[in-house]
């Protein structure tokens, strides 16, 4: 039996276990592709996986962990450079892919072996017997090695182990009530953790199914939801284009209230989408909070209070505080006082692979991991992400200023669809805020004295932008978040 996966030799008969469009697998099915695959790699070593968002991808990764191996996942829209680097820093075996799939130099270079997932599919729904390698892998051997953004550098590759996976995913499953009954849509990239761990090991792992869209449209989150689907995970991206259908969409709506639980991730959802997706469908979206070298830290549950705005509080077994910047911890929980958020737990990575330099810089000496992500704690222990230290926390006339408070300002004001917020050195105030806005309609922007007093109003006069830029759209990566440090060289 699978130490990560039980259900693929428990799961009912015949229950569907993944979904990519009309392509589907039951647990039968998938236990004995993942089984035969797994036999195949189990003494390759670390493999690669081109990460398409099709059903080839999730079998890949689940036998590599069947195998007992490190996957590494490879974003299909990286260029040769970053392609490069991460081939030549984890030194893969070879490459796991959809037969037919083209790949790239250097991908292409690699030994390749097509993921057939039909071939081993067994003649009755009964589960076959496969030897999974994985009964011997331990809890501190790596899982998944999955590259960051690189925002600061060449991306480094956390080294996720076995036991971070187990840990979160079955802390999300008592913070949300999570089940094998429980079937999720969603239509995030594979390569990444939100939509791999979460969206594709996380049902799994609970013996539920997953219905993944291959691209993300309300119309296919409707459709599964009035088919049956229980859950969503989205970032705010699409729960902002949700959000904006709603109104023209009243079959969306419906739908919508029909999930048992809609989650956001990734990056903060604005207040103002919070509201709107409430108003119209009665549901509350529930955020949680985590990183590629964490997995989750944080959830608002879903027994607990929704409070738009905030991550919730810290999940079963993880450890949070938050520090001032001179690593003093910040005692008084008053929703007020920011500091960084730093976290200990057994969903941690294990490194940052080939940079010992990197992995030490890391973490304290007392273990705690610097996330680098600032917040405020209300004293019932809520967490309120206000931004990145690097990019979001801005020392203006002697305050520490959180830059998503005042996004969120600013989205309440009715001439914004969209808006980001830096600051940049100032001769008085150290740093003036300044604003990077999208308007509703572009021929008739709100201005910048209009945005002004709007914040000031709202929050408080220091908080105001001095400056306002107006864009067309505001650059974002592939999860939707927003790439402020082109929008501080634009």
């Amino acid at each position: 039996m699978s130490s990560l996966f039980p259900a693929l030799t428990a799961a009912p008969a015949g229950r569907v276990a993944l979904r990519f469009g009309d392509r589907a697998l039951t647990y039968a099915e998938l236990a004995a592709a993942t089984g035969a695959l797994a036999a195949r790699i189990a003494d390759k070593g670390r493999v690669a996986v081109w990460a398409t968002p099709a059903l080839e991808t999730a079998v890949a990764v689940v036998a590599a962990l069947e195998a007992g191996i490190a996957a590494v996942p490879l974003n299909p829209k990286s260029g040769e450079k970053e392609l490069g680097h991460i081939l030549s820093d984890s030194a893969p075996s070879l490459v796991l892919a959809a037969p037919g799939d083209e790949l790239p130099a250097p991908v292409s270079d690699l030994a390749r072996v097509d993921v057939d997932v039909r071939s081993a599919a067994p003649a009755t729904s009964a589960a076959p017997t496969v030897h999974r390698p994985d009964a011997q892998a331990t809890e501190a051997d790596p899982a998944l090695i999955v590259y960051t953004s690189g925002t600061t550098g060449p991306p480094k590759g956390a080294v996720i182990p076995r036991r971070a996976i187990t840990a979160t995913l079955d802390a999300l499953a008592d913070a949300w009530q999570w089940t094998g009954d429980d079937v999720l849509v969603h239509g995030l990239p594979l390569f990444h953790v939100h939509g791999l761990v979460l969206g594709i090991l996380g049902p799994l792992r609970r013996g539920g199914s997953v219905r993944h869209l291959g691209r993300f449209t309300t119309e296919g989150v409707a459709r599964e939801l009035n088919d049956g689907a229980t859950m969503v995970f989205g970032v705010p991206t699409m729960y902002h284009r949700i959000a904006q259908a709603l109104p023209e969409e009243p079959e969306l709506a419906k739908a919508l209230g029909r999930a048992r639980l809609l989650v956001s991730g990734s990056a903060a959802l604005p207040v103002h989408d919070h509201e709107r997706i409430t108003a119209a469908t009665g549901q509350r979206v529930v955020e949680r909070y985590g990183m590629t070298e964490t997995l989750m830290n944080t959830s608002v549950r879903s027994d607990g209070e929704p409070r738009a705005g905030t991550v919730g509080v810290p999940l079963p077994g993880v450890e949070l505080r938050l520090v001032e910047e001179d690593g003093t911890p910040i005692t008084s929980y008053d929703g007020e006082t920011v500091g960084e958020i730093q976290v200990r737990g057994p969903n941690l990575f294990t490194e940052y692979l080939n940079r010992p330099d990197a992995t030490a810089a890391a973490f304290t000496a007392d273990g705690w991991f610097r996330t680098g992500d600032m917040a405020v704690r209300d004293p019932d222990g809520y967490v309120r992400i206000v931004g990145r230290k690097a990019t979001d926390l801005i020392k203006s006339g002697g305050y520490k200023i959180g830059a998503g408070e005042i996004e969120n300002a600013l989205l309440e004001h009715p001439g914004v669809r969209e808006a980001a917020v830096t600051g940049e050195p100032d001769a008085d105030l150290g740093e003036r805020i300044v604003a990077w806005v999208v308007p509703a309609d572009p021929q008739s922007p709100p201005s910048a004295a209009e945005l002004a007093d709007h914040v000031a109003h709202r929050l408080a006069p220091h908080k105001r932008p001095r400056t306002v830029h107006y864009l067309t759209a505001l650059p974002r990566n592939d999860m939707g978040k927003i790439m402020k440090r082109a929008l501080a060289h634009d």
